[in-house]
């Protein structure tokens, strides 16, 4: 199969025409867009004639991701760690570096965070630092250009769920574990999340929260120092090395393409329903890990054998996410099934990642 990333992006664009959602004009600053997720809503943004300003310190993001972007004229990259001042409109500033000229911004989407299991313990400060520090930077910006403010937080949030509580809604409050290895990344998010409330309340900013769950596709990043459990197998199936499955297998994922992923982003940011909100984007259809690494092994016609290591500490058992509020406020739910996200992002893999 030929794959073109275009070929998707256009068809984001056109799902968000039908509902006449445009973002022409307004400027808007996305924190971690060179990363995966952040990469595609800049591309949406640029074509729908967005000013769109990409701020990130490519410590997980790829400038690959960004630099067809380099000549549009309405796009502008910032080589900076969020979790550091910045101030635009200013000229000079005595707590951080300045951007004298954008005097004005509208939109700001935090999206900027390391989120791979593989770099929690090698990046817990980064992580942490992103999510709050960060965090509470961008909303500096957002409430000094009176900015609508846009936080991805995570499902990460909701630690490992007891299963009458799966699918997870958004009034689920989380049975997370602050001191484990995993703390860095699901606490800052849910910190970040207070910040962002605070904000709100004390500071009267605009703010809406989406919860991502378990995205994939073109331009997520591989390989075992920092790579994510979809991406993982396909590399390893298209090399023919073990796909190594954590535990027994039997724990749950529900996977969400990207497109679907960043049509939901887009909409809630537009939409006033969604004002205050915090919303779940992702899929409510489960799959085990072992049905995963079996659909891949079939897809890529690999010789590999799956191979089994000792389940990591903390480990979710189940993630699955309850849609009723994304399908209520936002009018949207994921249209890509499994397998043809699969086949797509393995075509990705073999032009791009091999």
């Amino acid at each position: 199969m030929f794959y073109d990333i275009n070929d998707d992006i256009n068809d984001i664009l056109k799902r968000l025409a039908q509902e006449n959602i445009t973002f022409n004009d307004k400027i808007i600053l996305v924190t971690g867009g060179a990363g995966f997720l952040g990469s595609w809503v800049c591309d949406v943004l640029i074509k729908q004639g967005a000013y769109c300003i990409c701020l990130d310190n490519l410590t997980s993001g790829r400038f690959d991701n960004i630099a067809h972007l380099m000549k549009e004229d309405n796009f502008r990259f910032i080589n900076h760690d969020i979790s550091e001042p910045i101030y635009f409109g200013f000229t000079h500033h005595p707590k951080g570096i300045c951007v004298g000229e954008i005097k004005k911004i509208d939109i700001v989407m935090h999206m900027a965070s390391r989120a791979s299991p593989f770099e929690f313990k090698k990046y817990p400060i980064p992580i942490l630092k992103s999510n709050t520090l960060g965090t509470m930077n961008a909303l500096g910006i957002a409430k000094a250009h009176n900015a609508l403010f846009f936080y991805t937080s995570t499902s990460e949030v909701y630690g490992n769920p007891p299963g009458d509580a799966v699918p997870t809604s958004e009034d689920y409050f989380g049975h997370v574990n602050p001191v484990g290895p995993r703390s860095c990344y699901d606490e800052s998010k849910r910190a970040g999340e207070a910040f962002v409330k605070a904000y709100e309340l004390q500071h009267k900013i605009k703010t809406k929260i989406v919860r991502i769950f378990n995205t994939s596709g073109p331009r997520i990043r591989s390989g075992s120092e920092f790579g994510r459990v979809v991406p993982n197998f396909i590399k390893q199936a298209l090399s023919n090395q073990d796909i190594t499955v954590f535990g027994d297998g039997t724990q749950t994922r529900s996977f969400i393409y990207v497109t679907d992923e960043i049509e939901g982003i887009l909409k809630m940011v537009y939409k006033e329903e969604a004002l205050g909100e915090v919303i779940n984007l992702g899929n409510d259809k489960e799959f085990t890990i072992l049905e995963l690494a079996n659909m891949i092994k079939e897809l890529t016609h690999s010789d590999s054998k799956i191979t089994f290591k000792p389940l990591p500490i903390d480990d979710p058992v189940r993630r699955c996410a309850d849609l009723t509020k994304a399908k209520k406020l936002l009018h949207w739910q994921p249209t890509t099934t499994l397998k043809e996200a699969l086949i797509k992002t393995i075509a990705w893999f073999k032009d791009n990642e091999l």
